[in-house]
Order: structure tokens, then C-alpha cells, then sequence
């Protein structure tokens, strides 16, 4: 069963990713961060590898594409909020963002 994460888990795991560019969504128990690419290809190929590891985990985003621009939301629809796959989606989604603009 997935859990909510508790007060002290926010503080520790959901800061800095708060302090990485993602967001907490007004009336709603999720994170969600705007990611830009050069083109649609390259917005295409990292929605593409976020997908695979949705897969792999069974945990899967909500997102919106528009030429260029890749919208994420997160959260746990089992538990109807922030747990920790969510966490450790956005860690993975970072990391391949940063390789991606190297």
C-alpha cells in the first residue's frame, strides 16, 4: 500500500526538489514543473524515456506537450496525493533533464 508522505518526509525529500524548479499545485496534493528544449524531437525523446521508466515502475505522470515545452504533474492517484514514488520520479526526470542539456 502506498502512503502519503508524512510531515518530516516532505520537509526532507520534497525541499529540493521545491528548490529545484518544481512546485506545489494550489488545492491539490501534487508537485509540477515546466521543462524547454530546443525542439520537439528533443521534448519527444525525453517524454519517451519518462515513459519507459512510468512503465518500469508503474507509477505514471500527468503531462502536457506543446511543441518544445513539457508540463509534469505528479502525484499518487492510490493514495490521492504526494508519496514517495513521486519523489523518486522527479529525481529521475531531473537527472535525465540535466543530461539532456549538456
Amino acid at each position: 500500500m502506498v502512503k502519503t508522505l508524512t510531515s518530516e518526509e516532505r520537509t526532507s525529500l520534497l525541499d529540493p526538489l521545491l528548490q529545484n524548479s518544481w512546485a506545489l499545485i494550489e488545492n491539490r496534493d501534487a508537485i509540477k514543473k515546466t521543462f524547454m528544449f530546443k525542439n520537439f524531437n528533443e521534448a519527444f525523446g525525453f517524454m519517451t524515456r519518462i515513459a519507459l521508466k512510468a512503465e518500469k515502475v508503474d507509477h505514471h505522470p500527468e503531462w502536457f506537450n506543446v511543441y518544445n515545452r513539457v508540463e509534469i504533474t505528479l502525484a499518487t492517484h492510490e493514495c490521492q496525493g504526494l508519496s514517495k514514488r513521486d519523489v523518486d520520479l522527479a529525481k529521475f526526470i531531473d537527472d535525465i533533464y540535466v543530461v539532456k542539456k549538456i
